[in-house]
């Protein structure tokens, strides 16, 4: 179905090919899973597929890439557009109507497809992904997640032979995450559909894959079964990463594999991991740095947060959690003072932010959004250092610092919108810490990072609360969660429904139980770090 001739793509100004001699062949019908950590190439790969690489992005592209035997040399994306459904990063720029429903209609009427035709399958992927109440919803006012849905449902509705997915669930729930992966799995094994994805959260996707397309980050790709793939590859869900510690072969790619083996280490390991610092019970005697109290958030009839108190301690990393559209975004944008509160209190040291001037609120509260890039528009990452140490009053090369400590060798005349989503994030977080507030919300910080990205961003976070910060992370991230939270506040529907340490919250839901607590099951294990340290231990 898709095949790859001795492909290689270089850009413009850039030292060596993103893409080097590159040979391919995904057969129609497979699920085509593209990994690789960022920068590697996984975007200019897919984006092949259907010509936007190079008709375009730019560059020169080498060699041959044919799509159920269409050149993309010779047909550009308009001429591919009934062969290859393709859904980007983020969604919400790819929309071109006002609602739901006029979306999943719209490509079909670029394709001249039938009345009667279209409506039928508006109905048929409004049902599949389980969007119908959101029919005639602004798509401005869906949450990130819901737009992740109907973008792909857009796509659909031309009935496609291709589907090509750019991190498809980078911005769902694990519940939306897996309906979302179940209709695209249906799609492959009852209709024959060819989906090509990237992911960096393998562990929601690896075990459907039928083929895996690993980009090391010199050029080439190393392409197979996804066992023998991941054997090698230095990018690898949890389960992957305990079955190599384990030593088992093959590596199990789902939790029902993983588990079957998992007896013997249960026996190896014995005890209960040795608890974490619990930094939240020794927070509980200092007074909270931010205390909310009954807030409220209505947008026109929907309510979004419900009356909700919380209290947040310096050194502390509270993770919200909850099914997408439940308040989390809502609640952060209200504690900052930027989004707008109904009803309700909330006191920072003292103050309000809503009633202070942004710059003041910024020192009370740093937040850095979903999208990070929302809150950079200067021409580079130079100007935007200088233009923070200006607004905060501090020496020049303070934020540059800053940033440096963050993420080292990012560039100053890199404009920002061309940094990768790990250096955006980093370039925004040094933004916002420059004027050192006692509480930072961070916003689905992780959401297109990379598993080593993930890991230094943990770190920094535990250097924020070693500092005595209080920070909050709203995320889907269940793997981060269990890495660096110490207390999981869970909302639905804009109340808080469960509130407690890590361990007692995410173990007691399976929605929300990282992939080695589900392994290990019953024991309370719940990342390779803590199965690795005990290993070595009795070692």
């Amino acid at each position: 179905m898709i095949e790859f001739d001795r492909v290689s793509v270089t850009y413009a100004e850039a030292p060596a090919p993103i893409l080097r001699e590159v040979s391919l062949r995904i057969d129609e019908g497979e699920l085509c899973l593209v990994v690789g950590s960022t920068g590697t190439g996984k975007s200019t790969l897919l984006r092949a597929v259907n010509g936007l690489v190079p008709h375009f992005t730019g560059g020169t592209l080498r060699g041959r890439v044919t799509v159920d035997g269409r050149d993309t040399r010779t047909n550009p994306p308009r001429e591919l557009a009934d062969l290859v459904g393709v859904v980007g990063q983020d969604p919400l720029t790819g929309f071109v109507t006002d609602t739901v429903e006029e979306e999943l209609a719209y490509g079909m009427e670029q394709l001249a497809v039938p009345t009667g035709t279209m409506r039928k399958r508006v109905e048929e992927t409004l049902d599949l992904l389980g969007i119908a109440d959101l029919r005639h919803r602004p798509l401005a006012s869906l949450s990130g997640g819901q737009q992740q849905r109907v973008a792909i449902g857009s796509v659909l509705t031309a009935h496609p032979k291709v589907l090509v997915l750019d991190e498809p669930t980078s911005a769902l729930d694990p519940s939306a995450a897996e309906e979302v992966l179940a209709a695209v799995t249906r799609l492959v094994h009852d209709l024959g559909l060819t989906v090509v994805a990237a992911e960096h959260r393998m562990e929601r996707i690896a075990q459907y894959a039928d083929r895996l397309v690993y980009l090391p980050g010199d050029g080439q790709v190393i392409a197979g079964d996804p066992t023998r793939v991941l054997a090698e590859s230095t990018v690898a869900p949890p389960v992957v990463q305990l079955g190599r510690l384990a030593g088992w072969s093959p590596l199990p790619l789902s939790i029902r594999d993983a588990r079957r083996r998992a007896a013997d280490l249960r026996a190896r390991l014995g005890t209960a991991p040795a608890p974490r610092p619990d930094r939240g019970t020794s927070a509980r005697s200092t007074e909270p740095v931010l205390r909310a109290r009954k807030v409220v958030v209505r947008y026109g009839d929907l309510v979004a947060v419900a009356g909700i108190d919380l209290d947040l301690r310096p050194g502390v990393v509270v993770a919200l959690m909850g099914r997408n559209g439940s308040g989390k975004s809502s609640l952060l944008w209200a504690m900052q003072g930027s989004g707008p509160r109904t009803a309700g209190t909330v006191d920072v040291v003292g103050d309000d932010p809503s009633n202070l001037p942004a710059h003041r609120a910024r020192r009370l509260v740093g937040l850095v959004p979903q999208t990070p890039g929302d809150l950079l528009y200067l021409e580079t990452v130079d100007a935007e250092c200088a233009q923070a140490d200006r607004e905060c009053q501090v020496s020049a090369g303070s934020c540059r610092a800053l940033l440096d400590r963050l993420v080292s060798g990012i560039r100053g005349t890199n404009h920002p919108r061309d940094l990768s989503e790990g250096q955006r994030l980093a370039l925004v977080l040094a933004i916002q810490l420059l004027a050192a507030p006692p509480v930072i919300l961070l916003d689905e910080p992780t959401r297109g990072l990379d598993y080593a990205a993930k890991r230094h961003f943990g770190s920094v976070v535990r250097d924020l609360v070693a500092e005595g910060r209080s920070v909050v992370l709203s995320t889907h991230d269940v793997e981060l969660v269990a890495a660096v939270a110490d207390r999981v506040v869970v909302l639905a529907d804009g109340e808080v429904v469960a509130d407690g340490p890590t361990g007692e919250v995410v173990l007691a839901s399976p929605a929300f139980a990282p992939q080695v607590a589900k392994i290990l099951h019953p024991q309370p294990w719940l990342t390779v770090d803590q199965v690795a340290a005990a290993l070595a231990a009795a070692a």
